[in-house]
């Protein structure tokens, strides 16, 4: 069983999403294909923004998901006009010095792919965030219930859930070769209203209209 990995197909997991074959099935997070509308996010949020630091581990999931999500970012990265500025954060001890680095290069916002280091340490992420005045978007609501800007993306504690429940149906005798590895069909979009007021960040309607406002 597996779970919350981007495309089990081309790390080689499971045969096919709906059969997966073999004795591994579970969850995807939907990794390069969200982060296209991330950026769309960002950039409506700020406007002006030209510059982002990228927070990421490449080691944090596969060689191809990886790949995908900085050809992903590369692309979308471009088409707003944007450059990007990658930072390596292979773990907590490495979140401070990712904050100086990103401060000297002076970005309008920080960017972070999917990671479960930082999502196990949101508070101390967000926090940092704050500390040193970045606009941060990240990939999952629960940063933004922390005090993160903004979040959007398919629930880490969801799939989880989904991922316990695969666990429980084959103790109690199904087959991972019959279970089809499930993608997130919900995608919760918050923004923190505090924190944007702190920022000196103006929400545009569209925003507000669209996300789940978190003060």
């Amino acid at each position: 069983m597996v779970g919350s990995v981007d495309d089990p197909v081309q790390d080689g997991f499971v045969e096919s999403l709906s059969h997966p074959g073999g004795n591994i099935t579970g969850t995807t997070f939907l990794g390069p294909e969200l982060v296209p509308k991330r950026f769309a996010l960002l950039k409506e949020l700020l406007p002006n923004s030209s510059k982002v630091a990228v927070f990421w581990n490449q080691k944090a999931f596969g060689e191809k998901t990886t790949a995908g999500m900085v050809e992903q970012a590369g692309e979308a990265a471009k088409a707003l006009g944007m450059k990007l500025t990658y930072i390596e954060v292979p773990g907590l001890d490495h979140f401070e010095r990712a904050f100086a680095d990103a401060a000297r290069a002076n970005p309008d916002a920080i960017f972070q792919f999917p990671n479960p280091t930082f999502f196990e340490n949101r508070k101390q992420l967000v926090d940092l965030a704050a500390k040193y005045r970045l606009p941060a978007i990240y990939n999952a609501r629960e940063f933004v219930e922390v005090g993160g800007l903004l979040g959007y993306g398919a629930s880490p504690v969801g799939l989880n859930r989904r991922t316990a429940a695969f666990a429980d149906r084959i103790i109690k005798g199904a087959k991972p070769a019959d279970l089809p590895v499930e993608q997130p069909t919900i995608f919760d979009f918050a923004i923190n209203r505090t924190t944007a007021r702190t920022l000196g960040i103006g929400i545009p309607n569209t925003l507000l209209a669209a996300a789940e406002i978190i003060d």
